[in-house]
């Protein structure tokens, strides 16, 4: 693999939707992006040839999840109130970021290693 901030910018600026949170990401956050989301991919499927295209989809979707906006909800924050007095809500539990790996990125890595990778489900196992 040869991901590249640069590479990064042409694909996600032509291939992605929602493209506001690498935008404003500066290129040293852009680096660490693509380095948590190909440092996830290769360890969730270490199986498979992991493309660049699959890092960028999925470096785009840790920068939207990271905005300056929405990181108060990776915090855990679920709710803030600012009526003369604040009023902070916090919920349980911790994202995975192999958690938050979108459907096109599992298509990406399934279509170049020739398998279907659908969505992780969370179930009870019953024994």
């Amino acid at each position: 693999m040869s991901t590249t901030v640069t590479a990064a910018d042409t694909y996600i600026t032509e291939n992605v939707i929602d493209t506001e949170g690498w935008a404003e990401s500066d290129a040293a956050k852009r680096q660490r992006l693509l380095n948590a989301a190909e440092r996830t991919l290769i360890r969730y499927y270490s199986k498979y040839t992991i493309p660049d295209d699959a890092v960028y989809e999925f470096a785009a979707a840790l920068a939207t999840v990271y905005s300056d906006v929405m990181i108060a909800g990776q915090r855990g924050v679920q709710a803030t109130s600012l009526s003369g007095v604040t009023s902070t809500t916090f919920r349980e539990g911790q994202r995975e970021l192999v958690n938050l790996i979108p459907q096109a990125c599992r298509d990406i890595v399934g279509d170049a290693n020739g398998v279907t990778l659908p969505a992780r489900k969370v179930g009870r196992l019953v024994l």
